[in-house]
């Protein structure tokens, strides 16, 4: 028997900011940008919210960037690129994803490739402006 699933303000609201901003949060960032209109909201509750969300495909996981998983509203196969030094995760929707690479992949070791994700690692135009960036270059 198929579980129906009941409206929420609560999950409407946690999609909602998700959709909003383009900065790939984890749930506790949404759990405390929620909190303040939704004070009865608990991080549990974000959690679940997102594994749903994840489950019907609405929201994917970008990965585990400092400690804490990101996510992404945006679920368009696009790249992104993640700072190590400020853990920003930001959108490249101008790299082409490479269909031929699923067709490499399955063809060289006999897989079925269902998709894959590209992510660039480094660090930010902000992060390689600040003081701190120089000084590690220059140790």
């Amino acid at each position: 028997m198929e579980r129906t699933t009941r409206y929420s303000k609560k999950r409407e609201a946690i999609l909602t900011a998700l959709r909003q901003t383009d900065a790939h949060p984890s749930a506790e960032w949404l759990y405390q940008t929620l909190k303040v209109t939704h004070p009865d909201l608990s991080l549990g509750t974000v959690y679940r919210n997102l594994l749903f969300f994840q489950q019907q495909g609405t929201v994917q996981s970008v990965g585990v960037v400092n400690g804490q998983e990101r996510f992404d509203a945006d679920t368009t196969p696009h790249s992104h690129f993640v700072c190590t030094c400020c853990g920003a995760v930001i959108d490249l929707p101008k790299i082409p994803m490479d269909a031929n690479l699923n067709q490499a992949v399955q063809s060289q070791y006999g897989f079925q490739v269902e998709r894959h994700e590209l992510t660039f690692y480094g660090k930010c135009k902000t992060c390689m402006q600040s003081k701190h960036f120089e000084e590690d270059v220059l140790s």
